[in-house]
């Protein structure tokens, strides 16, 4: 059996992986040397191996809906970019990336697009989570610098998490903080979110704030340590809808520990004042020396695996490369380095205002690249609408079908996970190796290579003419090294020697932060976010991530395990918001703001505010109909950092009785009538509308010439469909949703039952003799469901410890141990 270590490709922890492949069989675990984790994985990383199939991959380059051979397609990129380019200029072109790129192939576009072409426009998905603690950063220290590093939140007296939800999106750097909490009690957790959430179960004190109001929170702390009182307790606890005792508490703690480390994510930077709120943590930590030491300073978690390496190469519209900007000694240093004279002179167009050109006309052609945001970005639907418009279109996807490739002119395959070869850099400042130990499929390739082939078709074949990804590292590191004489932190002067050899044999490398010569507080003035609520939107609608599923599922959507904890768009609300609006537990609701409507399931959870709904971002149109949260959301964006304020949107409810609702498996899941609301759950679909669905499930059973089975009994009905002894279709419907043996009814199409008894249990959608369902699933690494977990507890199971050594829950990454523990307090 062959071993690979690689580095897991979701958030910003950067865990290293071991990749082992048999056969057609691909196996991981936790990297044991690995300084980011380990060896632990959160239930996401340990199921990578289950992502590596080549369903639904996108295997040929595709041009005008057509599949062509590279050169053709190539040829074609290049030639109609260079007529946008002679006919419009530069600026009407733009690229969009993600943080899902290499670096290396985010060197060579930023390169091609800022050095080449001739303009700024590109941008990446990385605007929508991180962009805020750019301008925090730089203008605090000079330099887009990360302070800390993961020991210093091991090695800390208190830890201050500011919207971030960290059991969830972080969850291997946040079991490191429990293991660090156990071994030294006397460390303080504070927990800073509007919602009570699984991060909150080792909080030593949660605060509970208003939406928004974060800045003030840590402007009366500097005021506090600076000795003035312009921002007393009181006028904190008002600003921020918090009793004056917590705010308090929050302070005495933070002015007596003798270590400090704030961690913050999506909840403080996705506001139009985010770039504010960033500097106000900042500022705490100059101001009161709890920075620059060992357990202490502001850390900035990223979201994606190569969020900071984008950073460093210059992925960002406002960036010019290797740290360096748009100030003329940088302009002339980069011009030289890259031997160009058409090196764009100033920033370009963030990703928010650059769909909004799409849309004016003013940018006729966009590469999209490894992201998709015609889900991702706020007011998708007027996103879409741009793509629509948009004389040319090029993307580069691993997948056959997204939201977004759907309005590509030009589709080029890239390598997907376990086919890159490349570095990424984490949340800590360390770059790791990715690595390939999977062949090229059909005739993907890499990113890298594909730009330097649009380059070279545009003319620029010499500036673009590497062989291997190692060739463009060691040019990136280079350029990070080139004049520096100090004054750039970032600086890989060590790595830019490495021969092949030893680029690829590369362990974990962390480059020095330096010694911040540049500290400056900024004066930060508090403010709220700008959303409104009325009469007619009464109710502030948050955004966010989930345990088990990844940016928009085009991963982790398609393997069963990480579909069984949250399967469907949810809405969780308090209980007397949803006696409010007329809302029941497990019923569904529309949810509707002036840009858009989505429809979730409703799930009563009292650790949100009143007033307030949380919805998760992740559903898209290939997962659901009328899922995403981002067509509710309106494009307000910092405006400093260009990043959109997608945490507070206005938005009304209402509850949906739909006429019925059931459950569709199929061998091949059929497009189904516009009228019906369907959830895809990996093997099957939920299905819901106004008007019943079974004629139109037997006149398409009919046209294929199955043998029907049909049972119906008052308001339920089901169908089996079959096929020379094979069961192609499972349908079972109902006026409300009906419970079935889901792994009864998946073993049938593998294993269909020979008997007529076992036909007729399966025909009502249960196995006999055995519990319909095991409930929901709370621990997705080893599938043990809600109901299985209280039949534990009643049976005596008084602790999580006690129910992972019953049932296994909880037991190997532990982002379960906070619902175990909630159920637990539930019996009591």
């Amino acid at each position: 059996m062959n071993e690979t270590r690689t580095t897991c490709p979701y958030c910003g922890v950067g865990c290293g992986v071991i990749a082992s492949v048999a056969g057609e069989e691909v196996s991981v675990r936790g990297d044991e040397r690995h300084p980011a984790n380990f060896g632990r994985l959160c239930v996401k990383g340990s199921a990578l191996g289950e992502t590596t199939g080549l369903h639904g991959r996108l295997l040929r380059p595709v041009l005008d809906g057509q599949e062509v051979e590279w050169g053709r397609a190539l040829e074609a990129a290049g030639e109609r970019l260079r007529h946008v380019i002679d006919t419009w200029g530069p600026q009407a072109v733009a690229f969009y990336a993600s943080g899902q790129l290499l670096t290396e192939d985010y060197y060579a576009a930023n390169k091609l697009m800022k050095g080449f072409i001739g303009a700024a426009n590109i941008d990446t998905n990385s605007r929508l989570c991180m962009s805020s603690v750019v301008v925090g950063y730089k203008r605090a220290f000079g330099e887009d610098v990360v302070p800390c590093s993961y020991h210093d939140v091991e090695n800390s007296d208190l830890v201050v998490l500011a919207g971030s939800n960290a059991a969830w999106t972080h969850p291997v750097l946040y079991q490191r903080l429990v293991q660090a909490k156990r071994a030294n009690p006397a460390m303080k957790v504070v927990v800073i979110d509007p919602r009570k959430t699984a991060t909150c179960d080792i909080a030593d004190l949660h605060l509970a704030l208003a939406p928004g109001s974060d800045a003030a929170l840590f402007v009366g702390l500097l005021n506090l340590i600076q000795g003035t009182d312009d921002w007393p307790i009181a006028r904190v606890a008002a600003f921020c809808g918090l009793a004056a005792k917590e705010v308090g508490t929050f302070y005495d703690w933070f002015m007596t520990a003798p270590r400090a480390v704030t961690l913050y994510t999506m909840g403080i930077n996705q506001s139009t004042s985010g770039s504010d709120k960033c500097n106000a943590i900042i500022n705490v930590h100059l101001a009161s020396g709890k920075f620059n030491r060992q357990g202490c300073g502001p850390f900035s978690l990223t979201g994606q695996p190569n969020a900071m390496g984008g950073r460093e190469v210059g992925g960002l519209a406002n960036q010019l490369a290797a740290h360096m900007g748009f100030e003329p000694d940088d302009l002339s240093r980069v011009a030289r380095f890259w031997g160009t004279e058409r090196l764009a002179q100033t920033p370009g167009l963030m990703a928010v205002e650059l769909f909004d050109a799409i849309a004016r006309g003013e940018v006729k052609a966009v590469w999209i690249m490894g992201t998709n945001p015609a889900v991702s970005l706020p007011d998708s639907h007027a996103v879409c609408q741009a793509l629509a418009g948009c004389p040319l279109v090029i993307v580069s996807e691993v997948m056959q079908e997204t939201d977004t490739s759907r309005f590509a002119h030009i589709r080029f395959p890239a390598l997907g996970w376990g086919e890159k070869n490349g570095t990424v850099t984490n949340s800590e400042r360390r770059i790791s190796r990715q690595r390939a130990f999977l062949p090229a499929p059909g005739d993907a390739k890499p990113d890298w290579w594909i730009i330097a082939q649009v380059a070279q078709q545009l003319g620029f074949r010499e500036a673009f003419a590497w062989q291997h990804p190692q060739e463009i590292f060691f040019e990136h590191a280079a350029l990070s090294a080139f004049e520096n004489d100090g004054a750039r932190a970032f600086n890989l002067r060590d790595l830019a020697a490495l021969t092949r050899e030893e680029w690829d044999a590369l362990a974990p490398y962390q480059w020095a932060a330096g010694d911040f010569p540049h500290r400056r507080i900024v004066p930060v003035e508090p403010r709220l976010h700008e959303a409104s609520v009325d009469a007619l939107y009464p109710l502030m609608l948050n955004s966010g991530r989930i345990r088990d599923q990844w940016h928009t599922m085009t991963r982790t959507g398609y393997v069963p395990r990480l579909m069984q904890h949250i399967a469907e768009p949810r809405l969780e609300i308090c209980s007397a918001d949803a006696r409010r609006f007329a809302l029941g537990d497990g019923a569904l609701a529309r949810i509707s703001s002036p840009r858009g409507v989505m429809v979730a399931r409703v799930h009563i959870n009292d650790g949100q505010r009143p007033g307030e709904i949380f919805v998760p971002m992740h559903w898209n149109g290939q997962f659901a109909r009328q899922g995403k949260v981002n067509a509710l959301v309106e494009g307000r964006c910092d405006p400093l950092s260009g990043q959109p304020e997608s945490k507070q949107t206005a938005v009304r409810i209402a509850p949906w009785h739909p006429g019925w609702q059931g459950e569709l498996y199929a061998r091949a899941l059929p497009e189904l009538p516009p009228a019906v609301y369907w959830w895809r759950k990996a093997s099957h679909l939920t299905v819901a509308s106004d008007s019943p669905l079974l004629e139109w499930v037997l006149a398409h059973c009919g046209k294929q010439g199955w043998q029907l089975q049909i049972a119906q009994t008052g308001e339920r009905c089901s169908v089996l469909a079959w096929h020379n002894g094979e069961l192609m279709l499972g349908f079972w419907e109902a006026t409300a949703r009906p419970e079935l043996a889901h792994a009864f009814i998946e073993e049938a199409f593998r294993h269909p039952p020979a008997d007529l008894a076992g036909r007729h249990a399966l025909l009502h959608g249960q196995r006999p003799g055995e519990r319909v369902d095991p409930g929901r699933i709370v621990c997705s690494c080893f599938s043990v469901g809600e109901n299985t977990i209280r039949e534990a507890i009643a049976g005596g199971c008084d602790s999580a410890a006690a129910l992972g050594a019953a049932l296994r829950c909880g037991t190997h990454c532990g982002s379960c141990v906070p619902e175990l523990k909630a159920l637990l307090g539930a019996k009591r």
